[in-house]
């Protein structure tokens, strides 16, 4: 199924069943979308060999940025992870899409080097996130170089997969065996959302990290991680909008002036009050509350 899309362009080569690669390359001034569904039985290996790429799941409510030069892992049997995906400007992308059956009959004799493979974690939801290592970024461009009209460029590039897959596994060298905080246990998941309410009920004086951390049970690591791919944002970052949100609605209702809003939301001073709230919607609370009364 090749696509053109200005000088953007994409091919999928089927290897064998349940086993096949995408191809994007974005050469182009605009952001390109593509979108599949990925049955839950399949992992899924995303590699952005330059450029910026963004991977969006559950209907846009996390995304993830992968950087030029690094690549995610993703495998979850419980549920479908379709790619959603925005292919920025001059990015080039390489995707791999295996079956468990068909990875388990490759490397079911290093299994017990393959974190992802232990008895512990096979079957289970599973999350890498690593740069890209030098010997699997030579052979990416060279799975991208392939002379497209090679009698055997599929031939060429199912080599160069199977070299791509061994090289990305080669000693155990995956970067932390962890897993993803959007694919955590929902009580890990309850604990972040407790974690959110805590930061909005205490929006005027608000805990650090490491206090909201140990108030709900979480590490340090985990709270942050998690809370960035549920929300869609750091702690500070979520709360700062929802702050300016409560307060332009207050100032809405027309029954608290400027002071009180900004004290309401944690501002000790109107100044500062001010500076945010012109930081987020581009105009001062005052001049806010003569438009809307125009």
């Amino acid at each position: 199924m090749p696509k053109n899309v200005a000088r953007s362009t994409f091919r999928e080569v089927p290897l064998e069943k349940g086993f096949s690669v995408l191809k994007f390359q974005n050469n182009s001034e605009e952001v390109d979308y593509y979108n599949r569904d990925v049955e839950n039985s399949f992992i899924q290996i995303h590699y952005c060999v330059k450029g910026n790429s963004k991977f969006h799941f559950n209907n846009g409510s996390y995304t993830f940025n992968v950087l030029d030069k690094h690549s995610i892992f993703l495998y979850n049997p419980q549920q479908k992870l379709p790619i959603n995906m925005e292919i920025l400007p001059k990015t080039w992308v390489i995707s791999v899409l295996i079956s468990i059956e068909k990875f388990h009959s490759l490397f079911s004799k290093e299994a017990g080097y393959i974190p992802f493979l232990s008895d512990n974690n096979k079957n289970r939801k599973y999350y890498d996130n690593t740069e890209i290592k030098s010997s699997v970024l030579l052979v990416l461009q060279q799975i991208f170089a392939a002379d497209s009209h090679s009698s055997i460029r599929d031939l060429y590039i199912k080599g160069k997969t199977y070299e791509l897959l061994s090289l990305h596994f080669d000693s155990g060298e995956n970067t932390n065996d962890e897993y993803c905080p959007f694919l955590v246990d929902d009580k890990e998941v309850l604990k972040i959302r407790k974690a959110k309410d805590i930061i909005i009920s205490k929006m005027s004086e608000p805990p650090t990290l490491q206090e909201l951390a140990n108030e709900v049970g979480l590490n340090l690591k985990k709270l942050k991680e998690g809370f960035k791919q549920i929300y869609g944002d750091t702690v500070y970052s979520f709360l700062f909008d929802y702050k300016m949100e409560h307060a332009r609605k207050l100032l809405e209702s027309n029954r608290f002036n400027v002071n009180e809003v900004g004290l309401q939301v944690g501002y000790s001073t109107s100044s500062h009050f001010i500076a945010a709230f012109k930081k987020k919607f581009g105009t001062t609370p005052k001049q806010y509350i003569i438009n809307l009364n125009q």
